[in-house]
């Protein structure tokens, strides 16, 4: 094995995604999940050679420290250690401060943390993280690559609320976006599949799963995006209710509802959840549409229903931004494999003469990457996302710089 690996961590409130990333083709040598951290249940599990393996952590404290050291003991165990050349760390909020990926060092951190009150559920996990990286990983340099980094290039129109301006300077008040690693390498791989240089194309990328949003991205660059100062903005997504009325919360708060109880509301019991009343997986949603004797038929199906409407029309309202358009992209898990999605989707966009090839469409699913438009029609395509390779050569470039 070359020294080209690259430690990629995605360290959440309660959880720990990790995958050793081979710089070179983007495969991922080792990957898996500690989860359940701070309770009694708390682990780490990961697959090698398709066996899956588990261990179970100790009391109910330092559960990251605890991952971390694991995944210590187990790449020295398979011999991949001395392979390792850096640590890459995603970041969910990067604010104004960070448009691009930075090396770690205490000001980095700092900065991260000053940024909580934006992301407080991802923030504050992210440093734990860095931090119990750093010290399992002493000799490795650190990198912090940014959801957000890649709007940084949004112009003022598009990220800009319509309050007051005093306001907005004062509290960072803007639309910031997500899923920028993803949208980014989607669309560096759709350039290919057009034959055309990345600066000189221009995409609509689609990203759908429990986390959804659509991205407008000409000449390589982010210009709009559905996610906003949160992700909680946008589409309707696994658990969240996305784009609302802001006098509805003002109208449940005087119904005498707390805060407490509208933030979970909103996050984890809207969405597939909340209109389907019974799942937040798009699968269980499509096959209770499926079977009209299922108990939830009638909330799977307005879930159905009104989750590609509003996918459909933020794509749509996306095309006055652009001067042309080369295609568009589907991603994420459900982008990638929910068929039925895509096949509504294109449906719903028949005005601006999408046609589905429904073999094409039926083929491009289980990371299989394929065109699901007809011939001599508008393109739309489907494209596995690699955010995990996107953060190694991030870390693997900015090492040799």
């Amino acid at each position: 094995m070359s020294n080209s690996l690259v430690l990629v961590i995605n360290s959440g409130s309660s959880s720990l995604k990790f995958a050793l990333i081979d710089t070179v083709n983007g495969e991922a040598t080792l990957s898996g999940l500690g989860e359940c951290f701070g309770l009694p249940e708390a682990v780490v599990s990961w697959k090698v050679n398709g066996e899956k393996h588990e261990y179970k952590l100790d009391g109910l404290e330092h559960h990251h420290q605890q991952a971390i050291d694991r995944i210590v003991d187990l790449v020295d165990e398979l011999g991949l250690k001395e392979d390792i050349v850096a640590v890459g760390h995603r970041v969910v909020q990067g604010g104004n401060l960070f448009d691009h990926t930075v090396k770690i060092d205490e000001k980095v951190i700092a900065d991260i943390e000053s940024l909580s009150d934006l992301a407080p559920l991802h923030n504050p996990a992210h440093v734990i993280g860095m931090r119990a990286a750093s010290k399992a990983f002493p000799t490795l340099s650190q990198y912090a690559i940014f959801d957000t980094a890649f709007h940084q290039t949004m112009p003022e129109k598009a990220y800009t609320y319509a309050i007051s301006q005093e306001v907005s300077k004062e509290y960072n008040i803007r639309r910031y976006g997500f899923h920028g690693t993803s949208h980014y390498f989607v669309t560096r791989e759709a350039a290919k599949v057009v034959n055309k240089p990345v600066d000189a194309s221009s995409f609509i990328s689609v990203h759908l799963g429990n986390g959804a949003s659509v991205c407008v991205v000409k000449n390589g660059e982010s210009i709009d995006t559905s996610m906003g100062f949160t992700p909680l903005a946008g589409l309707m997504m696994g658990t969240r209710c996305g784009d609302i009325d802001p006098s509805v919360l003002e109208y449940l708060l005087k119904k005498g509802w707390t805060k407490e109880r509208l933030e979970k509301e909103l996050v984890t019991n809207s969405g597939f959840l909340g209109v389907s009343g019974f799942t937040s997986d798009c699968r269980g949603i499509i096959e209770a549409m499926e079977d009209e004797n299922h108990p939830h038929y009638h909330g799977a199906k307005l879930a159905f229903e009104l989750f590609t409407y509003r996918v459909a029309k933020y794509i749509a309202s996306y095309m006055v931004a652009l001067d042309e358009l080369d295609g568009i992209i589907f991603t994420g898990g459900i982008g990638e494999n929910a068929m039925p999605i895509r096949s509504e989707i294109l449906r719903l966009m028949k005005i601006f003469g999408y046609q589905e090839d429904v073999e094409g469409n039926a083929a491009a699913r289980f990371g299989a990457q394929g065109i699901i438009t007809k011939p001599n029609t508008p393109l739309a395509m489907v494209i596995p996302t690699n955010e995990e390779w996107v953060i190694a050569k991030e870390s693997m470039a900015l090492l040799h710089a």
